[in-house]
């Protein structure tokens, strides 16, 4: 049949089972804006405040499904908006495709009105991008950045649309979508050269990453953590790839994890490191991270191997087959002092109480969540010392029900995937954990939840300062708070009801369990301005480059 480019556009969209798609309309995008017109009845598009916010939006959707998120914009200024958001997604290995629209083709390169050439700029910051000039390829060019998005190590692929492509009529055969090919085992000899490592070794450590939720290996993780019977640390991006209740889980590791997780990575004669890429947040000072162990990693990407941290063996393949793979023919192991020690230093440090305080403290108000909260809620957050206490304090019982921005660091991140992954599953309640800094920078979002009235609660850790930043200020810089007291007087409660939201505000310790049930029960979106410290720090953190033996403790 023949089909406009636009339309074209719709049909692999569908093809590809996408429901929902994200974005902003523009002059370049008229054309497919228009399609989606014609196929509201199949795709439901979420306008969003900002294009970033669409992309946000587009990579939150994805990381609560495991499906590949989709964001639309127009040319110009709408396709550089979503930078950010495809760097965020691409360092996270999350899976997504852009479709931008551009001038028509006799004006490229001219300096047109809202001309950029946005498949160049974001070349370092996704898997591929590409410019299609014939309504002939676009088809095959979308259907091939969806299977790119999902193969191998996935991550964001950009296609960029031409108004007169999207015009333009072609003929168009549907197809059934090209399933990701299954990334075998590159290097199956060395299954059993690491099950004698496993055989061998008295202390097992796991250190557990993203890339086991982005497999959907957990039930395969699990099995294998029990089978080895080894503590599992986990990255900040692999927290609930096993229940945070599970006796094996010690927890976050890394610059703010806990003192077990640091001795643990310290005192280990083998760490397995799963999908996981040995950041500088993790791996602080490289040279001396695991030393004394013998160091496993098991990968899906060949340029992680040894790019961090020295390896002495490793296996190439997708994380669940290589996981099924070193169970078969392995005995289980026990290793009851080991626990018993990890056990011990889990309660190094139970004799320091609580700071003394007329405010609600983060634990405090993190502990009231996880009490509301259902194992299948989901938690974002954005960027900051909030971020580092949820993933200290909050119960992450099951993989993709924590969206983070975890590699870029993106502050402004937390209100757009919670509005995705509320549009993806809408019979789990998310809840935003945002600080007032972060939650400054796309606080225009909350037009987006009442538009939809999409049922978000939005938990503002409010110290008025740019929390994370001043504790480094006050730890390596002599206590000079430059720029990080901006002396704003927002008023949360009166901005949330400005956008027709629901406002409330904590005070009080005592106050926190009542107001938090009352926004959960609520059942639409809601603001929650929870006043603490400026002085509330993220403890114990290891300082940037160093190692456990320099932990801090109190400041």
């Amino acid at each position: 049949m023949q089909l406009t480019g636009a339309e074209i556009i719709c049909e692999c969209l569908l093809e590809q089972g996408v429901d929902t798609v994200f974005g902003y309309p523009g002059g370049a995008a008229l054309n497919t804006y228009d399609a989606l017109y014609k196929y509201s009845d199949k795709i439901r598009h979420i306008l969003t405040a900002h294009e970033q916010g669409a992309s946000h939006a587009a990579d939150g959707y994805a990381r609560a499904t495991g499906k590949t998120g989709v964001v639309m914009t127009t040319s110009g200024p709408g396709a550089t908006n979503i930078v950010t958001g495809l760097a965020t997604a691409n360092i996270d290995s999350i899976p997504l495709v852009a479709i931008t629209g551009n001038v028509t083709t006799d004006q490229l390169g001219r300096d047109s009105f809202q001309e950029v050439d946005i498949v160049n700029i974001v070349k370092p910051v996704t898997k591929a991008s590409f410019l299609v000039e014939r309504v002939e390829d676009l088809a095959d060019t979308i259907r091939k950045a969806f299977a790119l998005a999902q193969h191998g190590r996935k991550g964001p692929v950009l296609v960029d649309v031409p108004k007169d492509v999207t015009a333009n009529k072609t003929e168009f055969v549907q197809t059934i979508p090209e399933r990701p090919k299954i990334f075998e085992i590159k290097n199956p000899e060395k299954i059993r050269v690491v099950q004698e490592m496993i055989k061998n070794a008295k202390r097992p450590m796991i250190y557990a990453g993203g890339g086991i939720i982005s497999a959907d290996a957990s039930e395969e993780f699990k099995a294998f953590a029990e089978l080895i019977d080894a503590p599992v640390c986990c990255s900040l991006m692999g927290l609930g790839c096993i229940p945070a209740d599970h006796p094996l889980c010690i927890g976050n590791i890394g610059m703010h994890g806990g003192y077990e997780t640091g001795m643990a990575t310290a005192e280990c004669d083998l760490m397995i490191a799963c999908g996981a890429r040995f950041s500088d947040r993790v791996a602080g000072d490289r040279e001396k991270f695991g030393e004394q162990a013998k160091i496993v990693q098991l990968e899906i990407d060949e340029k992680e191997i040894n790019k961090n941290v020295k390896v002495d063996e490793y296996i190439l393949g997708d994380i669940k087959e290589i996981l099924i793979a070193l169970t078969i023919g392995l005995d289980r192991q026990d290793h009851p002092d080991w626990l018993a020690k990890i056990e011990e230093w889990k309660h190094h440090f139970d004799d320091k109480k609580l700071p003394e305080c007329d405010l609600p403290l983060p634990q405090q108000v993190l502990d009231v969540i996880n009490e509301i909260k259902c194992p299948s809620d989901i938690i974002a957050t954005d960027v900051g010392q909030h971020q580092m206490w949820v993933a200290q304090f909050s119960k992450i019982m099951e993989s993709r029900t924590l969206l983070t921005s975890g590699g870029m660091g993106t502050m402004g991140y937390g209100m757009g995937a919670a509005i995705g992954a509320q549009c993806a599953r809408p019979n789990d309640r998310v809840c935003l954990i945002t600080g007032d800094g972060s939650f400054h920078m796309n606080l225009n979002e909350l037009v987006t939840l009442k538009s939809y009235e999409l049922p978000v609660v939005v938990v503002v850790m409010n110290n008025t300062v740019l929390g994370m930043v001043r504790q480094w200020q006050k730890l390596f810089y002599g206590s000079r708070f430059s720029q990080t007291n901006p002396h704003r007087a927002t008023d949360f409660v009166k901005l949330a009801n400005a956008f027709g939201v629901d406002g409330l505000r904590i005070t009080k310790p005592e106050e926190i369990k009542p107001i938090l049930t009352k926004a959960f029960e609520m059942n639409k979106p809601v603001v929650v301005d929870c006043r603490i410290s400026p002085d509330a720090n993220v403890l114990p953190m290891i300082p940037p480059g160093k190692t456990i033996n320099e932990i801090i403790t109190e400041m």
